[in-house]
C-alpha cells in the first residue's frame, strides 16, 4: 500500500462543465505533405486540405480529429474538448483569460471558446459540431479459443494495409506545474482521476484521467499527465478494431520506413494493447485496442511509478521513450522550472531520471 505524502489530483465537487469527448488535436508543422504522409500511413484519412492546413479524420462520425497548420517551426498547440451545450461555453467564457464564444472555423462548424491551461496549451471547448457519415472498416476478426470456436472451416487473413483508425482516444502531456494543471482540468472540465502513479516519497508522477459520463462507461483515460520539467506533448492514441490491426499497423509502418518508438505490448493501467510510432518531428502516436472503461463511481487507484509498471508484457519501455532532447532549449527550461515551479525540484528530476533513464 502506497502512503500518500503529498496532495493528489482529485475530483472537483462542482466543476464548471463536464467535457463529453476529446474532439481533436492541433499541431503546427513546416511540411504539410510529410505530415499527411505519416498520418495516412498511420490510418487517418484526409477530410479537408488547403495550402495552409490539413484536417484528418477517423472512421467515426466526427468531421475531423487532427488538424495540422503550416508554420515555420513544429509545435503541438493543444486540443479540443466537446461540451454539452451553449450554456457550457458561456460558463467557460467567464474564466480568466478565456476568449468569447465564437464560430468554430473548422469542418463541422459549431461554436468554440479558446482557453489556455496553466501549462500554456491551447484548449478549445467546442459545441454543436455537425456529424458526418462514418467510414467503413473491417469487423473484428473472430477468434478461436480452447472450447469456443467461432471460426470453423475458415482462416485468418486480415488485409495488408494501413490500419483503419476508429477514433481519437486520448492525449498525454508533460507538465512542470503538475498540480495546478491537473487541478485546472478537474475543476473546469470535470475530469476524474482513474489512477495515479507516485514516486517513493509519495509525490505524484503520472495521473490518468477519464471523462465524467455518469453511468455511461468512459475510457480509463482521455487525458493523462506526467510530471516533467517543462510543458510538452508526450503522445496521442488512436483506437483500432483489434489486436491484428495493431500488428498489421506495425508491419505497414515498418515497411513504409517510419520510426518505431515502442511496442507491441499491453499496458497495466488502461490495459490497452499498444504500439507507438514517431512522426517526422519525433511526436509519438499510439495504435491501441482493448482498453479499459469505467463508470463515474469507480475509485481512484494509487501505484508506485516505475518503468516495469508501464506494461504487462511485450518489449520493456525503452529509455528513449521518455528521455528529453539534451539541447539548449530543454536545459533552459529545466533551469527556469527549478526556479519558479513548486512541483519541480532537483531531487524529483533526478529520481525520475533514475527510474526511467
Amino acid at each position: 500500500m502506497v502512503q500518500l505524502m503529498t496532495p493528489q489530483p482529485a475530483r472537483h465537487p462542482s466543476p464548471t462543465v463536464k467535457a463529453r469527448r476529446l474532439a481533436y488535436l492541433i499541431f503546427e508543422r513546416p511540411d504539410l505533405d510529410k505530415a499527411e504522409r505519416f498520418l495516412t500511413d498511420f490510418g487517418l484519412q484526409v477530410a479537408q486540405r488547403s495550402l495552409q492546413e490539413v484536417y484528418l479524420r477517423a472512421a467515426d462520425t466526427s468531421p475531423f480529429c487532427y488538424q495540422v497548420r503550416r508554420a515555420e517551426r513544429e509545435r503541438f498547440v493543444g486540443f479540443g474538448l466537446e461540451v454539452a451545450s451553449h450554456e457550457d461555453l458561456l460558463a467557460l467564457a467567464k474564466l480568466p483569460g478565456a476568449g468569447a464564444v465564437e464560430a468554430a472555423p473548422y469542418p463541422g462548424g459549431g461554436e468554440r471558446v479558446v482557453l489556455i491551461d496553466p501549462s500554456g496549451f491551447s484548449i478549445e471547448a467546442i459545441h454543436g459540431q455537425a456529424s458526418v457519415a462514418p467510414l467503413p472498416h473491417r469487423p473484428q476478426l473472430p477468434l478461436n479459443y480452447d472450447e469456443q470456436h467461432r471460426r470453423i472451416n475458415g482462416t485468418q487473413r486480415p488485409p495488408v494495409t494501413a490500419p483503419e483508425v476508429l477514433r481519437l482516444g486520448h492525449v498525454v502531456l508533460e507538465a512542470a506545474d503538475f498540480q495546478a494543471t491537473c487541478g485546472w482540468y478537474t475543476q473546469h472540465f470535470g475530469f476524474i482521476p482513474s489512477d495515479v502513479q507516485v514516486l517513493p516519497d509519495g509525490a505524484p508522477a503520472v495521473v490518468f484521467m477519464r471523462l465524467d459520463l455518469g453511468d455511461t462507461p468512459a475510457d480509463h483515460h482521455t487525458l493523462a499527465m506526467a510530471q516533467g520539467f517543462m510543458p510538452a506533448y508526450s503522445h496521442s492514441a488512436y483506437e483500432l478494431v483489434d489486436a491484428d490491426a495493431v500488428g498489421m499497423g506495425q508491419r505497414v509502418m515498418r515497411e513504409r520506413g517510419w520510426h518505431h518508438a515502442w511496442g507491441i505490448g499491453r499496458h497495466i493501467l488502461g490495459s490497452q494493447i499498444f504500439d507507438y510510432w514517431s512522426d517526422p518531428w519525433g511526436s509519438k502516436h499510439e495504435h491501441y485496442c482493448d482498453g479499459d472503461v469505467f463508470t463515474a463511481d469507480a475509485p481512484m487507484g494509487v501505484h508506485p511509478v516505475s518503468r516495469e509498471g508501464m506494461a504487462q508484457w511485450g518489449q520493456a519501455m525503452p529509455a528513449s521513450f521518455t528521455r528529453p532532447a539534451l539541447d539548449a532549449a530543454t536545459l533552459a527550461g529545466l533551469v527556469r522550472s527549478l526556479r519558479r515551479s513548486p512541483d519541480v525540484t532537483l531531487k524529483k528530476m533526478l529520481t525520475l531520471a533514475k527510474l526511467f533513464g
